[in-house]
C-alpha cells in the first residue's frame, strides 16, 4: 500500500528519532546526560496524585466521559485563569479540556483551515505547527524571528507581505525554544494586527509559570477574543507531561467549532485525571515558588555548562530551557553530535525549530543538579 500524499513532506518527530539513536548508545554502556527533551523529571504534586488515587472509589470512573470534560474541571480551569491571567471565561462554553495541548494543535487547524489556506509559523518554532499545517493541506508561510527584536514578530515585515490568503497565526509566548517574554504591549500590537487582517490567532500558552515572575494571557488583552484562542496546560507548570492535561481557551464560537472535530476523534478523558487536574489548578502560589526554586538553581548550573562549551546565553528569558549561542566555527547538528559522542551529553540543536535556529542551541532543564554537573566535570 502506498501512503497518502499528506505524508510527502511530513518527517518523523526529530526527539523520536534522536531518541531512538541515544537509546541505542545507552544499550551499549554510553552514561548520556539527556538534556535535550523538556519532559520534567520532577513529580506531579502529591495532592494532586492523591485525588487521582481518591478517585478510582468513585461510582463510574471506567466509563466514557463527556467530551467537553466534567463541569468541575471546566470551572477549575476558568477560576484559574481569573485568579493567575485576570481573565474571565465562561467554564461551560468559553473552555475545552484537551489530552494534551499537543492535540488541539490539530483540533484547531482542522476545524479553521482549508486546503490551500495560508498560516503563519514562527521560525524558529515548535514543530508541530508546520507538520500538522502540511498535514490539512494548508501551506505554511514562515515569518522569522530574530534575537535583535527579542525574538518576537517583526510587524512592519508582516504588514509588507500580501496577507489575503492567510487564515492563522501560531504564536508562543513565553517562546519556545528561546524563552523570550511577551509584554502586555507586544501582545497588544499583535492582537490589534490579526484584526486589521481578520487572522486567527492561537497563542500555545505551557510556559508561563515556568520561572516567569509576570504570567500572560494573550485573552487578557482587550477584545482579544474575537480573534485569539489560546492553549496550555498542565504538563510543565505541574510536572504532569505524562497526564496529557490540557486546554483551549476562547470564545464559544471558536470553543463549539474544535468540539466538533474533537468530539470525532476520542471518547473524553479519563476521570481520575480529570480529578487530579482540579486539584493541580487549585494549588495555591508556594508550589510555583518551590518549583520555580529548583528551576532557578538548575539554570545557574546550565549557564557554567554552557559557558564551558562556549555558548553565550539568552538570560532574560523563562520557560524550561536555555537558548544559547554557539561561538565555535560549527553548525549546529555537528555541535550537537560531537558533544555526544564525545562527551555522551545530549543537547538540541536550534535547527529542530526552523532555519532561523541554525547557530544556536538548547539546553533542558529537566535534570537534576548532580547530572548538570556531571556534564560539566565532562566537558571541564
Amino acid at each position: 500500500m502506498i501512503a497518502s500524499k499528506r505524508l510527502d513532506h511530513i518527517k518523523e518527530y526529530y526527539f523520536s528519532r534522536k531518541l531512538r539513536e541515544v537509546g541505542k548508545l545507552i544499550a551499549e554502556g554510553k552514561p548520556v546526560i539527556n538534556l535535550g527533551i523538556g519532559s520534567p523529571d520532577l513529580t506531579a504534586p502529591k495532592s494532586v496524585e492523591a485525588a487521582l488515587v481518591k478517585s478510582m472509589n468513585l461510582d463510574g470512573v471506567h466509563k466514557y466521559q463527556s467530551y467537553q470534560g466534567i463541569p468541575e474541571l471546566r470551572k477549575a480551569i476558568a477560576s484559574f485563569y481569573e485568579k493567575q491571567y485576570n481573565v474571565k471565561l465562561d467554564g461551560i462554553n468559553e473552555v475545552l479540556p484537551l489530552l494534551g495541548s499537543k492535540e488541539g494543535i490539530m483540533h484547531i487547524s482542522m476545524a479553521f483551515l482549508n486546503a490551500g489556506d495560508k498560516v503563519l509559523i514562527p521560525n524558529p518554532g515548535y514543530p508541530t505547527y508546520t507538520s500538522v499545517t502540511n498535514l490539512v493541506g494548508a501551506q505554511p508561510v514562515f515569518y522569522d524571528l530574530d534575537a535583535s527584536l527579542n525574538w518576537l514578530p517583526d510587524l512592519k515585515a508582516l504588514e509588507a507581505m500580501d496577507l489575503n490568503e492567510v487564515k492563522l497565526m501560531w504564536l508562543c509566548y513565553p517562546h519556545m525554544p528561546t524563552g523570550a517574554k511577551a509584554s502586555y504591549e507586544d501582545l497588544k500590537h499583535i492582537v490589534d494586527f490579526a484584526k486589521r487582517h481578520n487572522i486567527l490567532l492561537v497563542n500555545d500558552n505551557p510556559y508561563s509559570f515556568i520561572l516567569n515572575d509576570n504570567p500572560l494571557s494573550i485573552l487578557s488583552v482587550e477584545g482579544a477574543k474575537e480573534v485569539a484562542l489560546e492553549l496550555n496546560s498542565l504538563s510543565k507548570s505541574f510536572n504532569m507531561a505524562g497526564w496529557r492535561v490540557g486546554m483551549v481557551c476562547g470564545k464559544s464560537e471558536f470553543i463549539s467549532n474544535v468540539l466538533k472535530v474533537k468530539s470525532n476523534m476520542d471518547s473524553g478523558m479519563f476521570l481520575g485525571l480529570q480529578k487530579g487536574a482540579i486539584e493541580a489548578l487549585n494549588l495555591d502560589q508556594e508550589w510555583f515558588s518551590s518549583l520555580n526554586a529548583i528551576y532557578e538553581k538548575r539554570r545557574k548550573l546550565v549557564y557554567k555548562l554552557a559557558e564551558k562549551l562556549g555558548c553565550d546565553c539568552s538570560l532574560n528569558t523563562s520557560g524550561l530551557f536555555v537558548w544559547a549561542k554557539i561561538r565555535a566555527d560549527i553548525n549546529s547538528e555537528e555541535f550537537i553530535d560531537k558533544l555526544l559522542y564525545e562527551h555522551s551529553i545530549f543537547i538540541t540543536p536550534g535547527t529542530v525549530f526552523g532555519s532561523k535556529g541554525e547557530g544556536y542551541v538548547r539546553f533542558s532543564l529537566c535534570a537534576s543538579e548532580e547530572l548538570i554537573n556531571n556534564a560539566i566535570e565532562r566537558v571541564s
